[in-house]
């Protein structure tokens, strides 16, 4: 299941090379698994920072898109599938129309790319 949903949720998909360190984290304060959901709290660990914020979902025909955006921030970065449990935070306009919530929940991400805050 977690496979297809990270497949549903991103739009930019890219493919981590072998052995490509994550250089951030993004997840839920607790480490619980976190709610595909509009306005859900998360964190964003790099370089020994926690930068939190919100997602963003959004529907385009069938394929959701979710963003992660900084609390007082106004870029939003959609989280792009970079392989099982990983991600790449991509600085892009959202697309689609916003929706309450995408397809289930999934574990803390790693981030592949990590932008500069």
């Amino acid at each position: 299941m977690k496979r297809s949903v990270i497949a549903a949720l991103c739009v930019v998909s890219a493919t981590a090379h072998v052995g490509e360190a994550p250089c951030g984290a993004l997840g839920s304060a607790s480490g619980a698994p976190f709610a595909l959901k509009e306005g859900e709290r998360m964190e964003f660990r790099h370089a020994g920072k926690t930068t939190h914020g919100t997602l963003h979902v959004y529907k385009d025909v069938q394929v959701y898109r979710v963003y992660w955006q900084q609390d007082g921030g106004d870029e939003q970065y959609v989280l792009a599938n970079a392989g099982e449990n990983s991600v790449r935070l991509a600085a892009t306009s959202p697309r689609g129309v916003k929706v309450d919530a995408g397809p289930g929940a999934l574990p803390e991400q790693q981030v592949l790319s990590c932008p500069t805050l």
